[in-house]
């Protein structure tokens, strides 16, 4: 089942060094204009299916979008194709800029 994890959330488990891989499905018009500021994947939602061997299925996997929605579907189907452990960025980047870090643009 996919939860969600708040941009909080997520930004404390990388503070506690807990082995996250953040998979960010925008469009590269999008990451350009508002960057994840970590490391992570970015694969477009469209990319996603051709990709999946890029992506380790045993890793705990946040994924993220605009707003949530995208990424939700995404992480979904990455569920549905043996990925262990799922959570949806709630919000997305956006919320991500709100509570956590406004230095990022929003869109």
């Amino acid at each position: 089942m996919v939860t969600g994890i708040t941009p909080a959330e997520l930004l404390e488990r990388r503070r506690r060094g807990e082995p996250v891989v953040l998979v960010d499905v925008r469009e590269p018009w999008e990451t350009a204009f508002a960057p994840v500021p970590c490391d992570h994947h970015r694969i477009p939602m469209g990319q996603i299916a051709d990709r999946l061997g890029e992506l380790d299925r045993n890793a705990v996997t946040v994924v993220i979008c605009h707003a949530g929605v995208r990424s939700l579907a995404v992480a979904h189907f990455l569920e549905r194709h043996g990925f262990a452990t799922v959570l949806n960025l709630t919000g997305g980047i956006d919320t991500w800029s709100v509570t956590v870090d406004p230095s990022i643009p929003r869109y």
